[in-house]
């Protein structure tokens, strides 16, 4: 396995930030359309990205969520790929 270079877990952190300020601020904050609209154009980047840098986002996620200290925000982490289309939802 090759190393993950520091920028990718950088900006992969600020884009799970950014996607988090916008689904918890409230209405008054930040225009929910607004949101939406942002959010779908940052998953749509995200969908465009080759596989195997898809793939290295997916891992460089994985290892932001094991590494994290708060439950809530380590369960957004894990769930992000998810929620932003880059894998199906497990089904059981």
């Amino acid at each position: 396995m090759t190393a993950i270079d520091p920028l990718v877990s950088a900006l992969a952190g600020l884009v799970v930030d950014a996607v988090w300020f916008l689904e918890s601020c409230g209405d008054d904050e930040v225009d929910p359309d607004s949101a939406v609209k942002m959010m779908e154009g940052m998953g749509g980047e995200l969908l465009r990205l080759p596989l195997d840098q898809r793939d290295r986002l997916l891992q460089v996620l994985a290892g932001l969520a094991e590494a994290e200290q708060d439950p809530a925000r380590r369960e957004f982490l894990e769930s992000f790929p998810v929620s932003c289309g880059l894998v199906e939802e497990q089904k059981n």
